[in-house]
């Protein structure tokens, strides 16, 4: 059998959901024939004219008839599902479509994209959602797709770099860390987050709680500076942004806090898809906070992993903070088994193993 991966989102091309498919086409068993067309060179969509996306179909056909392809995983239900759609008409081969949360709610905001949407997945085999979520979701509007949804999380990798004691020790010179409890968040400085609700629920502390605390930020974006103008003068000295980091700073940063917090919320239909992040910082045995939204769940479970939290509930957040700044056996027995989770239901070889088992 030959499997092909049609997807606009593939390495060089960076972001969570290129390093998802990247890592399933790359862990994929090795007795299965498994081919990527990708968007190198604007060859499916240069995204820079209507109907951009129509070089597509000749593209797609020809892979599929020079390759002897059987089956096609649509890495983008719109416009890409479109094409694949069609031409499942014209030449005989099977399609699975994946969802990994926006893609599906920008679809059904639109009526005519709505239509469509459920035409492209009425007709494929099967559906791939990287999230129960979205799997949910999808089912409140199709239920006669029930018992055709797969979920398969994102993973990554079975462990994390290595970071030295000197490396540890250094950051925390810098940043004058030494002793503190260190609160860490990254990712993309946009609302949905939750940074902000965290700054605020460090406002509504007092000075008792504060004492050992530090809350450091990594990440750029759109919010950067409304977070910063947020922060008083007397958490000038508590609230320190990082700015965009590297993967060894991210790394190192990881090493040395003591709870990763990032409590997203879902904004009209924005909302995190999975968060990765939950478990590289559990791979290093830290405990975490995250918002009781969208694909999170899956990510976090509560009481195992990390803490759930509504997301919209500032005086929750500030709970949950000190909650494990207060009893580090709990945030130590969170941690622990946050480790173990990660390493035996998120690695790229299962998941990559499961998706073979679904469309076989």
């Amino acid at each position: 059998m030959r499997t092909l991966l049609v997807t606009k989102e593939y390495p060089p091309f960076k972001g969570g959901v290129a390093n998802y498919y990247y890592n399933l086409a790359s862990h994929f068993p090795y007795h299965e024939s498994f081919l990527v067309l990708e968007n190198s060179a604007s060859k499916l969509d240069s995204g820079r004219v209507f109907f951009s996306w129509r070089f597509a179909f000749s593209q797609i056909y020809r892979k599929i008839k020079n390759s002897k392809i059987d089956r096609v995983l649509v890495g983008h239900i719109l416009p890409l599902g479109t094409v694949v759609y069609f031409l499942s008409f014209i030449i005989p081969f099977k399609y699975f479509v994946f969802l990994h949360g926006l893609d599906l709610s920008s679809a059904l905001k639109v009526a005519r994209k709505r239509k469509l949407a459920a035409l492209i997945l009425k007709r494929a085999e099967g559906v791939i959602a990287a999230n129960s979520f979205t799997a949910s979701n999808l089912l409140k509007e199709l239920p006669e797709l029930r018992g055709r949804i797969t979920v398969i999380n994102p993973g990554l990798a079975k462990d994390h770099p290595f970071v030295s004691e000197k490396e540890q020790e250094a950051l925390r010179e810098k940043y004058n860390l030494k002793n503190k409890t260190i609160l860490f968040s990254l990712g993309r400085l946009v609302k949905r987050k939750g940074f902000d609700y965290t700054i605020e629920a460090l406002k509504q502390m007092n000075e008792k709680d504060l004492e050992s605390l530090v809350y450091l930020i990594a990440g750029a974006g759109p919010e950067e500076e409304n977070l910063k103008r947020s922060v008083p003068k007397n958490l000038k000295d508590k609230i320190l942004f990082l700015g965009e980091v590297n993967e060894d700073l991210k790394w190192q940063c990881l090493a040395i806090c003591d709870i990763f917090i990032m409590p997203a919320r879902d904004i009209d239909g924005d909302y995190e898809g999975f968060g990765i992040v939950y478990l590289e910082a559990n791979l290093f045995s830290k405990p975490v906070i995250a918002g009781q939204a969208g694909g999170v769940v899956d990510a976090v479970v509560d009481g195992l992993n990390g803490l759930l939290v509504d997301p919209e509930n500032i005086e929750g957040i500030k709970e949950a903070i000190l909650k494990l700044k207060n009893n580090p056996d709990l945030a130590y027995k969170l941690g622990r088994a946050g480790r173990e989770r990660a390493k035996e239901k998120f690695n790229w070889e299962k998941l990559a193993l499961d998706l073979y088992k679904t469309i076989k």
